[in-house]
C-alpha cells in the first residue's frame, strides 16, 4: 500500500487585486507552493458574481496550497484581520498526500 502523510489544503477565493497581497502573506507564513485558479462566477452572502472580462474588476481567484499544519496555522493567522474587510473565502481542511515532503 502507498504511504501518505497528513497535511493542511488551503483555499482562498479572493478578488484578482488582492491576490499579490495573498501570495505574499502566504510567502510570509512559510507557504511556497501554491496555485491560482480563474474563476469564472459564483453566488455568495453579496449576491451573483461573474467575472468581467473587460474590465477585470470583478474577477476571482482562488489560491490553493497544500503545506504543513503549522505553515496553515500561521498563513490563516495573518489572513484573518482580511476576511471580513476584504469578502474574502477562506477553506482548511484536513488531506492525505502521496510524496508529503514535497508539500512542507
Amino acid at each position: 500500500m502507498t504511504s501518505t502523510i497528513h497535511r493542511r489544503r488551503i483555499e482562498v477565493l479572493a478578488d484578482e487585486p488582492l491576490i499579490p497581497a495573498i501570495v505574499r502573506i502566504a510567502g510570509e507564513a512559510g507557504i511556497t507552493h501554491y496555485t491560482l485558479m480563474p474563476t469564472s462566477g459564483g453566488a455568495g452572502a453579496h449576491g451573483r458574481w461573474r467575472d468581467d472580462q473587460l474590465s477585470g474588476a470583478t474577477s476571482k481567484v482562488m489560491l490553493l496550497a497544500v503545506t504543513s499544519a503549522e505553515h496553515a496555522a500561521a498563513f490563516i493567522d495573518r489572513l484573518a484581520p482580511l476576511l471580513e474587510s476584504h469578502h474574502l473565502m477562506l477553506l482548511s481542511s484536513d488531506v492525505e498526500v502521496v510524496r508529503g515532503r514535497k508539500f512542507d
